[in-house]
């Protein structure tokens, strides 16, 4: 699958006539617990020649590539990254931190060195809250759940935890995230939750588990209180964010 995954980028850099500056897995598979029939999330971001930045009309600033059971390809334009990473967008960082990377390149390595100037805790915590917040209300209060939801409640609670123990962005595997801020009742909980979820069907419903919904209508309000006394944003200016867009053009990647 890498050799297919790289031979679309391929045709992404040919067809649109960009450079993809980096590209990794960045779903279930980089966090550690795909299923048998998970597709393969891939990300990258990507730079176009330099007359295209100097047009005057709207230009789109994402690639969607391919969308089917088994490929799920789309990026972003190195201006909108660049945009966000001023936000402290925390999927910048997941996508810089990603366990599985398809390609990279020098320019991409000189700017992810200075992502650690726009990290924000209350930023990326926000993000993560809201994540959790989202999926809890909307998948997880039935009877019968998809025991994949749970991992999309629970990942983003920990790495809440994690960003207020370390004052930085969470690590990618969710292996990593259990053995850093899950108790051992929780830890024993997530590990049944895995089995199933590691040999079921995407799709496959289960009765929910009381455990889990539990600690995490106790979790979710205190970290709402622990986000409100952070203090604001990074210390990044869009100054260092322009330059490193100009050295990249400058680069003649492409």
């Amino acid at each position: 699958m890498r050799d297919i995954i790289s031979q679309k980028l391929k045709e992404i850099e040919l067809n649109e006539r960009v450079c993809v500056l980096h590209a990794v897995e960045s779903g279930s598979r980089a966090w550690g617990f795909a299923s048998p029939d998970s597709d393969y999330d891939v990300r990258f971001v990507y730079l176009r020649e330099t007359n295209f930045y100097l047009r005057l009309d709207n230009t789109r600033d994402v690639i969607e590539w391919q969308l089917d059971k088994t490929l799920d390809i789309n990026g972003w334009d190195l201006q909108k990254a660049l945009r966000l990473l001023y936000k402290a967008n925390p999927t910048l960082f997941e996508w810089a931190n990603s366990p599985i990377v398809y390609k990279t390149t020098p320019a991409w390595q000189a700017i992810s060195k200075r992502f650690a100037e726009y990290f924000s805790p209350k930023s990326c915590m926000y993000s993560y809250l809201h994540m959790a917040e989202g999926n809890y209300k909307e998948y997880l209060k039935h009877d019968l759940v998809r025991p994949k939801k749970y991992l999309y409640v629970l990942r983003p609670i920990l790495a809440c935890k994690w960003v207020l123990r370390n004052n930085a962005p969470p690590p990618m595997l969710f292996s990593e995230l259990v053995a850093a801020e899950a108790g051992l009742e929780l830890t024993q909980e997530i590990d049944k939750l895995l089995k199933i979820k590691l040999n079921a069907p995407e799709l496959e419903e289960a009765p929910k588990i009381a455990p889990l919904n539990d600690f995490i209508e106790e979790t979710l309000p205190l970290l709402r209180e622990r986000l409100d006394s952070l203090p604001d944003g990074g210390a990044g200016s869009f100054d260092g964010l322009n330059r490193l867009f100009l050295d990249a053009l400058a680069s003649g990647l492409v």
